[in-house]
């Protein structure tokens, strides 16, 4: 279903509450026509519960929640909205186009069976029934499935849960064409690689509340310090620990491992004063920032709510 409204999905102050419990805390985000979103957060941060609201399938407590500025629901009705969820929804006794063409006839429109099949690399598999597949090969199922609307905001929930690295890199690069020709995706996912790698933009969620958003370099950026380990027989850790940018040593058997805002005086040091060797000096990867960033001590760090039209949470 063709739209042109340039915004995707709008949050907006959203909170949702079970009882006592705060699952999302006056959310607010906005996300365009063609972006790669991952949102990401340990569990219970409240990811299920926006994506329940993004879907129709609850309503915030207070706050609002439009998709292509309509109602989730009207949304999802008109097969503006697909979602691939990491398990359920497969009959096992059909076979893949078996199950791909009974959906089929549950949306009017849809897109041919055997297009879908393609576009999920799952052609070769159309006769296998669905409980002889893999964990991987149904996953693909569910995305052939999802794409039967043609919809313009697809929805992925660990989209590449058992699939091979070979598996894994053909789906996105299908999700990357996708989103050139104005497809909306957001996915959660615990591959972080694959959040830094094929994310237009990462938002991280902690307590129901966005702490960061943005490029996988702005978030990466926000959690500051570098790594330097080495190959070393003695060290003398309570100097090392003494020098300028450094704020924490770890040593196992002859591996030193040494973390801080700068450790270059560390790395001269080493250098200088020791045997060491292999000396290796890395910045914070995604994984890093994940753990700075939505620890519980936390200082929240959302980028600038008006750069490429995003609106910053109240952590």
């Amino acid at each position: 279903m063709p739209i042109t409204d340039e915004s995707s999905v709008v949050l907006d102050a959203v909170t949702k509450t079970f009882g006592s419990v705060t699952a999302v805390d006056g959310l607010s985000l906005r996300i365009n026509r063609g972006e790669v979103v991952a949102l990401l957060g340990p569990n219970g941060a409240g990811k299920t519960s926006t994506v329940d609201m993004i879907l129709g399938l609850s309503t915030p407590t207070t706050g609002n929640v439009s998709v292509y500025g309509m109602a989730p629901r009207k949304a999802v009705s008109l097969g503006a909205v697909s979602a691939v969820m990491q398990t359920g929804g497969l009959l096992k006794d059909y076979t893949v186009a078996e199950t791909v063409q009974l959906t089929a006839s549950l949306f009017t429109p849809s897109r041919p069976v055997s297009e879908v099949l393609e576009r999920a690399g799952i052609t070769d598999i159309a006769d296998r029934r669905v409980g002889k597949c893999s964990g991987g090969e149904q996953q693909r199922l569910r995305f052939a499935l999802a794409l039967l609307p043609d919809p313009d905001l697809l929805i992925l929930d660990e989209p590449t849960t058992g699939m091979d690295v070979e598996g894994r890199r053909e789906f996105w690069t299908a999700i990357r064409e996708d989103a050139k020709r104005g497809r909306t995706v957001i996915f959660a996912t615990h591959y972080l690689e694959e959040a830094d790698a094929y994310a237009d933009r990462i938002v991280f969620v902690r307590r129901g509340s966005i702490v960061a958003d943005g490029t996988a370099a702005e978030i990466k950026s926000l959690a500051s310090g570098r790594t330097l380990r080495a190959t070393v027989s003695d060290a003398d850790q309570p100097t090392i620990a003494a020098l300028p940018g450094v704020d924490s040593i770890d040593a196992r058997g002859d591996s030193l491992i040494i973390h801080g805002k700068d450790v270059d005086d560390a790395a001269r040091y080493l250098l200088n004063n020791t045997d060491a060797h292999d000396l290796e000096i890395t910045s914070h990867n995604l994984e890093d920032a994940f753990v700075a960033l939505t620890a519980d001590q936390a200082t929240p760090q959302v980028q600038n709510p008006t750069e490429h039209s995003r609106v910053g949470a109240t952590a």
